[in-house]
């Protein structure tokens, strides 16, 4: 039997990266194991020393979770402790974020991007825009730009931000900056700009690390704003396994940047099996690569029936993000790429 249409592709997609189950259903044939790119996770996990012994007996332990916030503060540029909430992943984080201000206004999100903002904005009761014109943001109440974007790669300039976080400041409204991807960046942060009130900076552990399944993220902001997440966050809020990981993770300096120069080589490598396939990257991070070409659907359909899953999206078709495989995965995609 042959693998499903395009069409059939395009009405019932696939909403998010790393749903193999979705995969398995649209590509019946495909060989086992499959091959996962349609994240932006890494394929190089943080290599963390053995859990404690009762590290799943006991509650998570106050001191590790207050030196987990004194490491974000360092490793992100947070001005204080007092500037940053962890919390169990940044998915969980969004409608406390967007329940900060009044859910009767308007909320606009800088898109295309990671469609789980507007979703939070939406079921806090905002009226959502999703929009490109980063001028139309500063019409809303709460205004959302992911920074590197998630998938195009896009960048604001520091300079933007801050003044966008100035005229949401005026008005009592708040400005949202999702740097998930800002481990990889070259661009500034605007972390250290966040005691001025306005803004919230949103900081995930799993990307970067590859530790997506622990379920770890940040906000960072005036420390009012940050109490009011932890007050709804409560107690242990972070669990000890994840504790123990994320404090030498982040304390860990030479891996870090051991990490980020592996992941540009990783990104070249990509790009190379890419072009050679006669496939322009168009944007993205160390992390994932994004295409934009008319080919996209057959492009996924082909890589598919290889059982090899990339992320393509419903409203935008000849869209494609394809994050990076782990090691014995690359003779995979370059045999599928070469049969393109």
């Amino acid at each position: 039997m042959a693998g499903p249409e395009i069409g059939d592709e395009i009405g019932d997609p696939i909403q998010h990266g790393g749903n193999l189950s979705r995969a398995r259903t649209l590509f019946r044939h495909a060989p086992e194991p499959w091959v996962d790119l349609s994240t932006g996770i890494s394929p190089h996990s943080y290599p963390y020393s053995p859990l404690p012994d009762n590290a799943f007996a006991r509650l998570p332990d106050v001191a590790s979770a207050e030196r987990l916030k004194a490491l974000a503060a360092a490793a992100y540029g947070a001005p204080s402790v007092a500037h940053v909430a962890a919390g169990p992943g940044t998915q969980i984080l969004l409608p406390m974020v967007a329940d900060l201000i009044a859910r009767t206004g308007r909320a606009a999100v800088l898109s295309p991007t990671y469609a789980e903002h507007a979703r939070a904005a939406r079921l806090s009761g905002f009226e959502v825009t999703e929009t490109d014109d980063l001028d139309r943001l500063a019409e809303a109440d709460l205004a959302v730009i992911v920074n590197p974007n998630n998938p195009t790669g896009r960048i604001v300039p520091r300079a933007d931000l801050r003044a966008l976080a100035a005229v949401m400041r005026a008005k009592g409204g708040l400005l949202v900056v999702d740097e998930a991807f800002m481990d990889v960046s070259d661009a500034s942060s605007v972390t250290d700009a966040v005691d001025a009130g306005g803004l919230v900076v949103l900081r995930s552990f799993g990307k970067f690390y590859g530790m997506a399944g622990l379920r770890l993220g940040f906000v960072i902001s005036h420390p009012e704003t940050v109490a009011k997440i932890e007050n709804r966050l409560g107690p242990w809020a972070v669990s000890g396994p994840a504790l123990h990981v994320a404090n030498e993770a982040l304390a860990d300096v030479g891996w870090q940047c051991a990490m980020r120069l592996r992941l540009r080589e990783d990104a070249a490598r990509l790009d190379a099996l890419l072009g050679a396939a006669g496939i322009p990257v168009t944007d993205g991070t160390s992390l994932f690569r994004f295409i934009r070409d008319p080919r996209a659907p057959a492009v996924f359909r082909h890589l598919g029936e290889r059982g090899i899953l990339v992320r393509r999206f419903e409203e935008r078709p000849n869209d494609l993000r394809i994050g990076l495989p782990c090691e014995n995965d690359w003779p995979r995609l370059e045999g599928a790429l070469k049969t393109i």
